[in-house]
């Protein structure tokens, strides 16, 4: 006895599924033809109350204003902060849409806007050490 089961790639057929990372944010964007709808966390874009943050994650598509009309893109964000999951959400919206477009003009545009639009921030937190309150510091001497 076989049943078929239908599974999640199915229902994403043609799409493409990229990442961005920010500090502990982590979002994933899919990318699929349609009207042009955007959705965070299943929120839509417009939705957002912070106006500064809704236009951190507009910026890419404005920059693929030939392209973002045509196409619905998804991201998923989890970890960090608001900010920190603004500019993950931006970095894999922006590589989503040079991913779809596979347009080298697109992707050089938006690297001499931005280049953290496209590549990721290497920095991360220091872990504290043994002798002190944080990475860095030290425990004051209360003498001399």
């Amino acid at each position: 006895m076989t049943t078929s089961k239908k599974t999640k790639s199915s229902k994403k057929k043609g799409g493409i599924v990229t990442r961005g990372k920010r500090k502990e944010c982590l979002a994933r964007a899919s990318i699929v033809k349609g009207k042009g709808v955007v959705r965070v966390n299943s929120l839509l874009l417009d939705a957002i109350p912070n106006r500064y943050v809704r236009e951190l994650i507009r910026e890419p598509l404005t920059l693929a204003a030939d392209v973002a009309p045509n196409v619905d893109i998804s991201v998923t964000v989890v970890g960090g902060g608001q900010m920190g999951q603004a500019q993950a959400a931006r970095m894999a919206i922006a590589r989503a849409l040079v991913d779809f477009s596979e347009s080298a003009d697109l992707k050089a545009k938006m690297i001499e806007r931005d280049r953290f639009l496209l590549a990721e921030d290497f920095r991360r937190v220091e872990p504290k050490k043994y002798l002190g309150p944080k990475a860095r510091a030290r425990f004051q001497k209360s003498y001399r």
